[in-house]
């Protein structure tokens, strides 16, 4: 899935977009949070499948998945 996700320095400065598109991850994945459909983006995004908004999703849980988190204490 994740192959359908690119990452090029030239397109959109470099933001994960769907491959072979100007369309960023991060775009669609505010669009579900607030509440569109997959049938709506695919409506308003004619280039996208199926499969690139679960890309997304999987992108999105992979990047979570990984994040290092630090307890910060004032002393």
């Amino acid at each position: 899935m994740t192959g359908r996700i690119e990452i090029n320095p030239s397109v959109m400065q470099g933001k994960p977009v769907v491959r072979n598109t100007r369309i960023p991850v991060e775009l669609l994945l505010r669009k579900l949070a607030e509440g569109a459909t997959v049938e709506e983006l695919l409506d308003a995004y004619p280039k996208l499948t199926e499969n690139d908004i679960q890309a997304c999703l999987a992108y999105a849980a992979d990047t979570i998945a990984h994040e290092s988190i630090y307890s910060v204490t004032s002393e």
